[in-house]
């Protein structure tokens, strides 16, 4: 554990003497009751099997931030990073500001924060991989880096930026609430090293000694109902009305005259002029889900749309399926499922550790999801290859193959929608995003059917109907979750709004194709289902004009969602500046903390250095470093 100096000052011990029974969520701030077998375990801090002595071992902890006191001399920071050996494009610890008024009655508010170690924390239940632990220890909550495989789905629902996804070894970590250090009854780091006393720690709803205030709200400070974090303010000094971000986000915080809290509103800073930014756009980090949810529903609704035509016993079915265009069809149907998942496998930051994604499902929509689009695959799979042969066992092999992918496309398909409504990120917590999936997979499914419908020649009038009005249905609902979506990021209080600022003027032309693609898209199919065989044809047109605006639309969901997040500084913690540092070559210089994002490349040039340079004996001790972990 970690060694006490002789002269420790007394700042840095932790001194709490009483506590209280319960904070003010309800929740109970001893965590083991006295008796409980598992009080005296050990954390086995560094493979020490000591137990720490501290007489408030199994309380609730938390931090206390005084605004009053820091002065952004970012020692905390520092501290944390030093003790934690962070590179400079990691801290567990950030320290932010929000400003406000003009000069020269202008005010600016630091805020310092790290992991809020919460009663409810969202980055646990969401890891597919266990590697979060909530501990009756300090109520501590831990991750182990060397069991994560860098999905990043923590850092999505995390409110408070906590959770570091490190672009370069693919994994997260995050602040630990030096546990060794709390073992021997020392402060963490962090506080023992603030040099005005903004920071200090102890049992949760004690007021450190000095203070009268313990607030869970301050202006900048993220919404509290989602996880109860474990950290209380002070902040005595009355503000300016509106409190602005320095950050690149449009997100201002606005006193509300009823109530003495700030409430997160659009502050309009880059102006309203309509942009393309399709780069950018299309240049997504989030191109690997792109990939993979609209193949993933195409998929599932075409599979869907050809077993219940089958099962009915439709004409157009059997001419499809009696067609050569029928085994082809099926083939690409797992080939674009197979690539769907192999882009989103890769997306990881060790894809190599893949089979972690089922370990939490207890808990997790993203281990759930996996679960669902693994059996719906393995069915899909199964159906493929039994549809290869004939006769009744082969028939009754391939029915059940059927089940198991409607079973997992049912399950899948769900926590596909399930796992982005995150209230951390408003744009995605909304109904749309339903619509939005279910939609893209009438469309694209009845689309598929159709061409190859179309291939085989057996594209009759009855099946053009029929399949253009699955499809007009798909966009119809595509296109009312977008209205409805519109209309409540508009009137939001949150950044959702800011989501709608960037839709409306960052993205605004790409949003606005995207639309007009949607209206002839529909159009279309309008014209097919009325026309019938006679205009078979334009399901060409609509294969351009509907992958143009379903990729669109799916890098317009990805890019415009604007989370719950903590205040950055001008340099530090600024997406705008962290995209203007990777476009410049500014991320070069490694005391700007900023990295790119080549974790892939980092091992994959690592590789390559040891197949060329080492012995046998030598490559494989390498190999075993460079994929362990």
């Amino acid at each position: 554990m970690f060694p006490v100096r002789e002269n420790e000052p007394d700042y840095a011990l932790l001194n709490d003497t009483d506590s209280q029974q319960q904070n003010r969520y309800g929740k109970n701030i001893e965590t083991r009751p006295p008796g409980d077998p598992l009080r005296d375990s050990s954390l086995n801090i560094n493979d020490d099997a000591a137990i720490g002595e501290n007489p408030n071992r199994y309380k609730q902890h938390g931090f206390y931030f005084n605004a009053d006191n820091c002065i952004a001399c970012h020692a905390c920071e520092a501290a944390c990073s030093e003790k934690n050996d962070n590179p400079a494009h990691i801290a567990f610890r950030s320290v932010g500001f929000v400003e406000g008024g003009t000069y020269p009655d202008y005010q600016r508010l630091n805020i310092s924060m790290a992991c809020n170690h919460c009663d409810d924390p969202v980055c646990l239940k969401g890891c597919p991989t266990r590697a979060y632990t909530k501990f009756a220890e300090y109520g501590a909550v831990l991750q182990d880096p060397d069991i994560c495989f860098g999905c990043g789905y923590c850092t999505w629902v995390c409110p408070y930026n906590a959770p570091q996804l490190d672009p370069v070894k693919g994994q997260v970590s995050k602040c630990n609430m030096c546990v060794d250090r709390l073992e021997v009854g020392l402060k963490p780091a962090c506080v023992s090293a603030c040099l005005g006393k903004a920071l200090d720690f102890g049992v949760i709803e004690n007021i450190p000694s000095g203070r009268d205030q313990a607030k869970t709200e301050i202006p900048g400070f993220p919404r509290t109902d989602i996880t109860h974090p474990n950290i209380r303010f002070q902040q005595t000094r009355t503000t300016q009305r509106d409190m602005q971000r320095v950050d690149s986000s449009t997100i201002k915080y606005h006193r509300d005259d009823k109530e003495p809290v700030f409430h997160p509103e659009l502050d309009p800073k880059h102006g309203y002029k309509r942009q393309w930014n399709l780069a950018k756009l299309l240049g997504s980090h989030e191109n690997a889900h792109i990939v993979f949810t609209l193949s993933a529903q195409a998929v599932m609704g075409a599979f869907a749309l050809l077993l219940l035509a089958n099962w009915s016993g439709l004409a157009a079915a059997t001419a499809l399926k009696n067609s050569a265009a029928y085994m082809p069809l099926l083939f690409t149907l797992f080939i674009l499922m197979g690539f769907g998942l192999f882009k989103l496998n890769m997306h990881l930051g060790k894809p190599h550790r893949f089979y972690r994604g089922f370990y939490n499902l207890r808990w997790s929509p993203v281990s759930r999801e996996i679960a669902g689009v693994s059996a719906f695959f393995a069915g899909l799979s199964g159906f493929v290859f039994f549809s290869l042969f004939s006769g009744g066992f082969a028939e009754v092999l391939q029915t059940l193959f059927a089940l198991l992918g409607l079973a997992g496309m049912c399950l899948g398909g769900y926590y596909m929608y399930k796992l982005y409504r995150i209230p951390a990120r408003p744009y995605w917590d909304h109904w749309h995003t339903a619509a939005t999936f279910i939609g893209s997979g009438l469309a694209l499914g009845s689309l598929l059917l159709a061409l190859a419908a179309l291939a085989g020649g057996v594209l009759t009038a009855e099946a053009s109907r029929l399949l253009a009005i699955s499809a007009a249905w798909g966009v119809l609902l595509e296109g009312a979750g977008l209205l409805a979506h519109s209309h409540d990021l508009k009137n939001s209080k949150s950044e959702a709004a800011a989501s709608f600022y960037e839709q409306s003027t960052r993205y605004g032309k790409s949003y606005w194709l995207r639309n007009v693609l949607l209206l002839i898209n529909l159009a279309l199919l309008v014209t097919i289902s009325m026309a019938g065989s006679a205009a078979s044809w334009l399901f060409i047109v609509l294969f351009f004009s509907m992958s143009a605006s379903a990729i669109l639309g799916r890098a317009l969901f990805y890019v415009l969602v604007i989370p719950t997040t903590m205040p950055g500084a001008f340099f530090w913690k600024n997406k705008g500046f962290v995209e203007h540092a990777r476009e410049t070559g500014l991320a070069d210089m490694p005391q700007l903390g900023v990295a790119y994002e080549h974790h892939h490349a980092f091992k994959l040039n690592e590789l390559l250095d040891t197949v060329r340079n080492t012995s046998l004996s030598e490559k494989l001790a390498q190999l075993k470093r460079i994929f362990s972990g």
